[in-house]
């Protein structure tokens, strides 16, 4: 190192490696022995901190190889100062993630693909970077809380949960809103408190469905009806709004469930329903059996009439057909006709009364006598023995 060198002094004012001339013990403050000031022991005056920070430049200046010049430095730190500036623009979109870009605040380009991507520093455009895949959940009815130790807590929102039925009943319901982005400049920039709104419109959604069904269904067989219904719905307004939000899934909690200060009303109601219930099946069993009777009773009738039709049909048209037959032959024949039909005529009549014949050798100018009402007995067994 050379004599110019070892001349030069350091930031404080005093050559490198030398004593201050004078004053062997003052600090580089201007201030007595380590830990006294000027001002207590040596009475001297408290420094100038503008005349200190003058110095300590010119020392500066001139410990710096061919001087110092502050435009460089300046020039310096301005490049360096930009250079961050603008390397803040770049960003990364990860798998599953949108980049909404905005350019004065206006939307300007979505980024979808993953990657490195850059937009213009901050003011000119900023990024907001979106996870569009994954799926929130909105509790509507309860606000889960996680303690301390990991375990799951819930409390029950009475001004949410319970809602009244269209038969006039209180059910007290839990559900769960599962939901995604599937538009996030539309998620960013058409609804403002985008998880307020979605929450107002599912809470509407679904008191519009409960309050247009009964009760009984709610909480038996009906509670698929109800989700579906109200998905619908959400969705519905949801997109309407241009919301950007896709609803996948709405589930309950728990099993809805009648409210405590009306449970005693209910269960009576059900046991009347099912008192109710017995009773028509009970009368519906006997229509069953009692209808089957009566149609079969009403066809056996009106196939007995149809015959008692067809049988007087025949014997008349076959009388009438015996008729015109006597009467052609009588037209041919009038004597042996007259003859045969009074033959005949006397057959019938004769054959079914009851008769007595008697012998003419009983003798004549005598009648007699004839037991008539043990003859009526006898003929029973008499005809029976022909």
């Amino acid at each position: 190192m050379g004599k110019d060198d070892k001349d030069k002094k350091n930031p404080w004012g005093a050559k490198s490696g030398a004593k201050r001339p004078g004053n062997d013990d003052r600090g580089p403050w201007g201030t007595g022995k380590s830990g006294s000031h000027g001002g207590s022991g040596s009475g001297g005056e408290p420094p100038d901190i503008d005349e200190i920070l003058r110095k300590a430049q010119e020392n500066f200046r001139a410990v710096m190889p061919g001087g110092f010049s502050s435009t460089p430095i300046i020039g310096i730190a301005i490049i360096g100062i930009l250079a961050l500036w603008m390397a803040s623009g770049f960003y990364v979109v990860n798998p599953g993630e949108n980049a909404v870009i905005q350019r004065f605040g206006a939307w300007s380009r979505t980024q979808a693909e993953p990657g490195l991507g850059y937009h213009l520093p901050s003011p000119i455009e900023t990024a907001s970077i979106l996870n569009v895949e994954e799926i929130r959940k909105m509790n509507i009815g309860f606000i889960e809380a996680v303690s301390r130790g990991g375990a799951s807590n819930l409390r029950d929102l009475p001004e949410e949960s319970l809602m009244l039925t269209s038969d006039r009943n209180i059910v007290d319901l839990d559900m769960v809103i599962q939901w995604n982005i599937k538009s996030a400049e539309d998620f960013l920039f058409e609804i403002r408190d985008q998880e307020l709104i979605i929450k107002s419109i599912a809470e509407s959604a679904i008191r519009e469905v409960v309050g247009q069904t009964d009760m009984d269904p709610i909480i038996t067989t009906g509670k698929e009806n109800v989700v579906m219904a109200t998905k619908k719905i959400i969705q519905e307004n949801l997109d309407r709004y241009k919301s950007g939000v896709n609803v996948t899934d709405v589930l309950f909690k728990s099993a809805p469930q009648v409210h405590p200060d009306v449970q005693a009303a209910f269960q009576d109601v059900q046991a009347a329903k099912q008192d109710a219930k017995d009773v028509q099946n009970r009368a519906g069993a006997y229509r069953e059996d009692i209808l089957p009777k009566a149609r079969g009773q009403a066809i056996k009738m009106l196939q007995e009439a149809q015959a008692y039709k067809q049988s007087t049909v025949a014997r008349s048209t076959g009388d009438a057909d015996r008729f015109n037959a006597v009467y052609q032959a009588y037209l041919t024949g009038k004597d042996v006709t007259k003859e045969r039909i009074y033959i005949e005529t006397m057959e019938d009549v004769l054959g079914n009364a009851q008769k007595i014949i008697l012998d003419s050798k009983a003798g004549q100018g005598a009648v007699p006598y004839l037991p008539l009402n043990q003859l009526n007995a006898v003929k029973p067994a008499a005809g029976s023995g022909n």
